[in-house]
């Protein structure tokens, strides 16, 4: 029996790795990359968290898409295995978006998730 291949841990649409590349760019400080993680928040229980990578520790998974790398907290890891991460831009609202297989709901306001 073949070995069961795991998904992709994070994948990034072009718009949102274009975004990523943006903000690294007008940073002003050199940065290893983004982290991704979890913590504990809203009426659903998690949220993402983003932020720059100015070290690389040696729990992180590391997800590279070309010039940019993507750090995922290891405590975070089986919430988004598979996720894809975008961005999006419209009248009301900017911002990241994680569209996770994971999940079995949000709360309304959509600031939070469990799975």
């Amino acid at each position: 029996m073949a070995p069961t291949q795991r998904p992709p841990l994070l994948t990034l649409t072009e718009t949102a790795l274009s975004r990523v590349k943006g903000l690294l760019s007008s940073r002003g400080k050199t940065s290893k990359g983004v982290r991704i993680g979890v913590r504990t928040r809203g009426c659903s229980g998690l949220s993402y968290t983003l932020e720059f990578a100015d070290e690389v520790f040696p729990q992180d998974e590391k997800v590279e898409h070309g010039d940019v790398t993507i750090f995922i907290d290891p405590k975070a890891v089986m919430f988004v295995l598979g996720t894809q991460m975008d961005f999006i831009e419209d009248t009301l609202q900017s911002g990241f978006v994680f569209k996770n297989p994971n999940e079995k709901g949000r709360c309304g306001c959509g600031e939070s998730f469990h799975v």
